[in-house]
């Protein structure tokens, strides 16, 4: 194999050769990696920076009052005999105009009751006989000049009041036999009618059920409630809070939850002056006059929130109001620039509906407002 010799000095050349272009390998590589390293963190950097652009919108400020749907006026029919409900004419929901018939009662006296009426009757028809033939012979008397015109009128006046006593004794008589009676105030029968042209929400008794009469010592059995369903009212109550802000006449927005897709409106009308506590909470009773909804069918019991229009504003910048540093009464924001800095500024703030905030003042439409970095729980 042959054998190749060079020269000392070549060799020398050689080497530094070699060096010189391994340094200037080296130090392009290491250059290279130094520019790669600044791009990745500018661009890691820009990546971390999430803003919000300031828009138009609608704040609206409002007060929440929560409820139900009920009828403006509900009342609970009556029975003014006692006995037990023989047969019903009429089904829940049903519309009856006044005077239709909702209700028959049969009348259940016991034996005792119905004996001592009829002894009445008897009693009162001897009583009155009696009476009748004293007034005949008084004024036959009093023709004769014997009986003077006082005896003659006191005489009449315990006749008449003997013949009521008797037709009173006989209605009762009927009543309780027949279940029917005709007076000179007009008639009474077990076949309860209905007072207003309305619908029938609920019967309180069934078939066989026992009625309890009305009475100036006792309520009575409450036997059905009808209402006029084209009047409904909202019912419901308000935080403490936000009952100051309140005035009658305030526009209203409800939303049933059993409707999700309804949109019915109202208007304000009664807050109450005292005061109730449930659940250890202080809420203010408040009613709502409900706009009548062609399209929707509403029915008594639905529960609804409310949402009482304190203030309205339209078409005005809004910011989530997250985004607003507050301290010494003094309102800022940092808006990233579009060179990339970013900028401090003040800024003076309107409506707030506790989620977007309105702005006055510091920032443009299209404003790009920084988000500050999520809170670390230690």
């Amino acid at each position: 194999m042959p054998v190749m010799l060079l020269n000392l000095a070549e060799c020398t050349g050689m080497k530094r050769r070699t060096k010189i272009i391994l340094g200037t390998i080296t130090v392009v590589v290491l250059g290279g990696g130094a520019t790669a390293v600044k791009a990745a963190g500018a661009g890691k950097g820009d990546e971390n920076v999430k803003t919000v652009a300031v828009e138009r919108g609608t704040i609206v400020d409002k007060a929440l009052a929560v409820g139900r749907i009920e009828p403006e006026v509900e009342i609970g029919v009556k029975s003014q005999i006692s006995g037990v409900v023989q047969h019903r004419y009429a089904d829940e929901g049903q519309f009856v105009r006044a005077g239709e018939p909702l209700l028959e009662i049969k009348p259940t006296p016991t034996p005792l009751e119905l004996t001592e009426a009829r002894r009445q009757v008897q009693m009162r028809e001897s009583e009155l006989a009696n009476l009748q033939r004293e007034l005949e012979r008084n004024q036959a008397l009093r023709a004769q000049g014997v009986v003077s015109e006082q005896d003659f009128l006191a005489a009449k006046q315990r006749a008449e009041q003997a013949e009521i006593q008797h037709q009173l004794a006989a209605e009762r008589l009927s009543l309780l036999e027949e279940g029917r009676m005709t007076s000179g105030t007009g008639r009474l029968e077990t076949v309860i009618r209905s007072p207003i042209s309305g619908y029938i929400l609920e019967y309180a008794v069934e078939v066989g059920d026992p009625v309890v009469p009305i009475s100036t010592y006792q309520e009575g059995t409450v036997l059905i409630r009808m209402a006029e369903m084209n009047k409904l009212m909202f019912r419901g109550n308000v935080d403490e809070i936000d009952v100051g802000r309140l005035r009658e006449g305030m526009p209203v927005e409800i939303k049933i939850g059993a409707l999700p897709d309804a949109k019915l409106t109202g208007r304000l009308s009664m807050i109450s002056l005292k005061a109730k506590t449930e659940e250890n909470a202080t809420r203010f009773p408040v009613e709502i006059a409900v706009a009548p909804a062609d399209s929707v069918t509403l029915r008594a019991g639905y529960s609804a929130n409310a949402d009482v229009i304190i203030e309205r504003r339209d078409s005005v910048l809004i910011l989530p109001e997250r985004l607003v540093r507050t301290e010494n009464d003094t309102s800022r924001v940092t808006v990233l620039l579009p060179n990339g800095q970013q900028e401090v500024r003040i800024v003076r703030l309107g409506l707030s509906d506790a989620i977007n905030v309105e702005v006055l003042e510091g920032l443009n439409l299209g404003d790009l407002v920084v988000e500050p970095p999520p809170r670390e729980i230690k």
